[in-house]
Parts: structure tokens; C-alpha cells; sequence
């Protein structure tokens, strides 16, 4: 081999390192031109994942449309935005309006449903008025006539010619004092006090006669009445006790549909002063287990939310078997109560939510 090859071969393995370092370069300017533009398509929001992370927190941006409330809708929706190190989630919480359809009670055999009124709840033997509950004065509940002019005055009296009941209530009360009379002997028992109007109530509140206002009386309802005392011999008088022959009344009253209004022991119920000398009417079977029971007329009502028709309170009076259920009134003007078909009943309102129904078995 010549010199002049050798010399060749050596400049053909030679390394050009400048341009190695040239190409290094460009390579460099092109990666760090791609990033630039990587950078800025990210920083315009073009990705949907985009999110800014820092040491401590991720801040993730809410499209306004997504973080608006939806009515009637009731749901609980989230959404989670994941980066290397934290986690941000956003709940949005909308509403819903749902309908629910309840299961009627089967009617037991032999009775139907009769539409009422939604205003009947507060008329009936077994309203409830208090100081919680305020008398509407319903028309059609009662018919007020004097006591005067309907009483049988030979077994009773009354103190004057004002005092008026209803006139279903002075039928009962008759029955009742014409058999006190005829086992003791005796008509000292006066009707003292019945029926108030509003303007009657309101007068005696006014007076600081009574602490009850307008509205609130249980008077209101011609159904409560105050008796008194007073011996033919002139030996004294005063308000109705239960003591000696006297104490008949109130064994018996429960006999004839009245309870004794505001007993001894129930004032927590009440709202009022226990007294002796006031009685109700409230109608059998109800008397006759409220005595039985020692209720007031307030419990009673309460006691009767928890009977249907289908598990109604039976009742034993006399020789006679009840059955008692309670029907809660609807929302509507009209409310479809069972009845039986081909038996005596009654239907009352309860002055607060409902219907009381008693039916007479036997």
C-alpha cells in the first residue's frame, strides 16, 4: 500500500464532531419548541383534563352550567378530578318532587264508603274543644233551645230562663235525672249554667269571669253544663259533689252518654281546673268507657287514632257490643269513610283531623 492510500483510509474513519454537535443542537431547539407549543395548547383549556396543581391543593374549575341547581330533580352527583398527589371532589345536590301512591285498606265485608265533607270534622258529639283546640261553630251541629221550655221539671230544675243545651243533650239528660229521682227521691240536682255564645264567652273573659277566651269554651259546643244543689228544707246550697245520694249521678251518667268534663287528675290534659259540677255529653259507647278507663274526654280521643276499621275498639254497654274506629281526614275537601251496611252507626268529627266512627254490632 502506497502513502498516498494510507493517507487516504485515515481521512475516510475521521470523525466530523462539529457536526455531531450541530445536529445535537437542532434536536434540542426542536424538543424544546414542541414543549413550548405542548404548553401553550394546555394553558388555552384545550385539554378537558387540565388542572392546576400546586403542593397543597388542586384547584378544579366548575362549568357554570354543571354547578346550577336542577329543580325537581333529587339526586346527589359527583364528580372527581384525580392528580399525582391530591384529590378534589364537588358534589352538586338537586331536588325532586316524587309522587307516592298509598295502599287502601280493604273494606271488612258489609260495609261500603260514604264521602264527607272535609268540614265535618268539627261538628259531632266527640269534638274536642280546649285551649288548643278552637270551636268553629259549624252550622248543623247543634240545636240550641232552652232548658226551660224542654225540661221534665218534676225530677229537675234549672236557675233560669236563659240556660240552653242542645236539644239531643236535654232528651238524654231528662232520661237521666227522671232515674236519679225516681231511686232517691230526690229533685234537689239545678242546672245552673250550659250553652255560651261567642259574645257570652267573650264578655266573661273580658269580666275576669273566665280565664278561657272566646273560641276555646267547651261550652260553645251546648253539649257541657254546670249543676248545682239546693234543698227544698232551705238547708243549703252550692255546686254538684258526688257525695252522699248525690253520688248516684255520677255512677250512673255514664249510662246515659254523660262523663264527667273535667275529672280529677286530668288537668295536665285539660288545660282546666278539675270541678265536679261540670259534665258532657259525649254519647254511648264512649261515656261508658271512658268511665271505665278512667279517661278524660281529651285521652280518649287520642286513644282512638290507633283503631282502623279493619282492628276497631270494641265496647261492651249493657247488653249492647260497639265497635269504635277512627279515620283520619284527607287533604281534599272530601274524605271516604267505611260504614256497614244494615247497622246502626255514628259518625263524628274530632275538631282536630278525623272521624270517629261507632257502629252497633248488637
Amino acid at each position: 500500500m502506497s502513502k498516498g492510500d494510507k493517507r487516504r483510509k485515515k481521512k475516510k474513519y475521521r470523525v466530523r464532531y462539529d457536526r455531531v454537535f450541530a445536529v445535537l443542537l437542532a434536536l434540542i431547539v426542536l424538543v424544546v419548541v414542541i414543549t413550548s407549543c405542548v404548553k401553550g395548547i394546555l394553558k388555552k383549556g384545550d385539554n378537558p383534563e387540565d388542572t392546576s396543581v400546586s403542593d397543597t391543593e388542586t384547584t378544579t374549575t366548575i362549568p357554570e352550567e354543571i354547578a346550577t341547581t336542577t329543580e325537581q330533580v333529587t339526586t346527589t352527583t359527583e364528580s372527581t378530578t384525580t392528580t399525582q398527589t391530591t384529590t378534589t371532589t364537588t358534589e352538586t345536590t338537586t331536588t325532586t318532587t316524587t309522587t307516592i301512591t298509598t295502599k287502601k285498606e280493604p273494606l271488612p265485608d258489609g260495609y261500603t264508603e260514604i264521602p264527607m265533607n272535609h268540614e265535618k270534622i268539627y261538628s259531632g258529639n266527640l269534638i274536642t274543644v280546649n285551649g288548643n283546640n278552637i270551636y268553629h261553630f259549624p252550622e248543623e251541629d247543634t240545636e240550641i233551645v232552652t232548658l226551660y221550655d224542654h225540661i221534665s221539671s218534676q225530677y229537675y230544675g234549672v236557675s233560669d230562663f236563659v240556660v240552653s243545651l242542645d236539644e239531643e243533650v236535654i232528651e238524654h239528660l231528662n232520661e237521666l235525672m227522671e232515674a236519679f229521682a225516681e231511686s232517691q227521691y230526690n229533685t234537689d240536682i239545678v242546672v245552673i249554667g250550659g250553652y255560651r255564645s261567642a259574645e257570652d264567652q267573650s264578655q266573661r273573659y273580658n269580666d275576669g269571669i273566665s280565664g278561657v277566651m272566646s273560641g276555646f269554651s267547651d261550652y260553645h259546643t251546648g253539649r257541657s253544663f254546670d249543676m248545682g244543689v239546693f234543698p227544698q228544707d232551705g238547708s243549703g246550697s252550692g255546686y254538684y259533689s258526688p257525695t252522699g245520694i248525690y253520688a248516684w249521678i255520677d255512677e250512673h251518667a255514664a249510662d246515659y252518654g254523660f262523663v264527667v268534663r273535667y275529672p280529677e287528675g286530668k288537668e295536665f290534659y285539660t288545660n282546666e281546673r278539675a270541678r265536679t259540677q261540670t259534665y258532657r255529653y259525649v254519647g254511648v259507647p264512649h261515656s261508658t268507657y271512658m268511665k271505665q278507663n278512667n279517661l278524660c274526654l281529651e285521652e280518649y280521643i287520642e286513644k282512638l287514632k290507633s283503631y282502623t276499621i279493619n282492628k276497631p275498639l270494641e265496647i261492651s254497654s249493657g247488653t249492647s257490643l260497639y265497635k269504635v274506629y277512627y279515620v283520619g281526614a284527607g287533604d281534599g275537601t272530601l274524605t271516604d269513610v267505611g260504614i256497614p251496611l244494615g247497622s246502626d252507626y255514628e259518625v263524628s268529627g274530632n275538631n282536630q283531623d278525623g272521624f270517629i266512627i261507632s257502629v252497633k254490632v248488637r
